[in-house]
């Protein structure tokens, strides 16, 4: 809920910000140069407020900037964990231990008790505390080896699933920034059809600037995904990477002692 209400935070935000750039430099910017052009006779020129001015720009520039904020977030919970990869957090599991059932749960339990209270409160949740406490947990109750390794790949394989879902909100921006960008295209190309007859007396200049906002808006709208689709990618590179650093860690730290 928390991470919901960041989130819509970071929209409205985005919206904001975007908008008073758009009404304070971008349109008049764009609207003073359209005018000195038409008054020297000359197109519409090719200057980036120009190309940017119209309403589908501006959404995918909102979009864009809350995409920002996802991608971001989740490369921020990825890399304020990773030092615990580091760091050995079951030392001592069986530095005392002695070969009895007994003493050998009463080591388990230690450790989780030493998880529970001495990881920051800020990595409690982080995909490598959980497996283990989870893996540990399930260890505790049964004393079988093959128990614990079930244990961590069904976590490794619930962290996936975790990880795929809060990646919807993401892949749904980077799809539907250029759809809005196809939908500035039909409008330009409709209001350019509609001026076909002036074209046809001479007067082309509403149908090129019509045909302007079809291409501007296409352009600008697969940039900015190609940009995010770039973020993206990196932070499934990172995502993929935690799975793998957190299986490894297990193998070494966790499997190899208990066995």
């Amino acid at each position: 809920m928390k991470d919901m209400l960041k989130s819509f935070a970071a929209l409205l935000i985005s919206i904001v910000v975007v908008h008073l750039f758009y009404i304070g430099y971008v349109r008049p910017e764009a609207a003073q140069l359209i005018e000195f052009a038409v008054s020297q006779g000359q197109t519409a020129p090719r200057d980036i407020a120009v190309i940017i001015k119209d309403y589908e720009q501006e959404i995918c520039f909102i979009l864009m900037l809350w995409g920002c904020y996802l991608i971001l977030s989740a490369y921020r919970n990825i890399l304020k964990t990773k030092y615990l990869f580091s760091v050995d957090l079951i030392k001592d599991a069986h530095s005392q231990a002695e070969d009895t059932d007994a003493k050998h749960t009463l080591d388990v339990n230690a450790i989780i008790h030493r998880l529970d209270t001495e990881i920051p409160a800020d990595c409690m949740q982080s995909p490598l505390v959980r497996t283990l406490r989870s893996s540990l947990w399930r260890y505790s109750s049964t004393n079988n080896v093959q128990n614990l390794s079930d244990a961590i790949e069904s976590n490794l394989e619930a962290l996936a699933v975790k990880q795929d879902s809060e990646n919807t909100m993401i892949r749904y921006l980077i799809w539907a920034i250029p759809s809005i960008g196809f939908i500035g295209t039909v409008r330009g190309i409709g209001q350019a059809l509609s001026q076909a007859d002036k074209a046809l007396a001479g007067d082309i200049s509403g149908m090129t600037d019509s045909l302007g906002i079809a291409f501007n808006s296409t352009l600008v709208a697969l940039l900015i995904s190609i940009f995010l689709m770039f973020l993206f990618h990196q932070l499934q590179r990172l995502q993929d990477s935690q799975i793998v650093d957190t299986q490894d860690y297990c193998d070494k730290f966790l499997l190899r002692r208990i066995r």
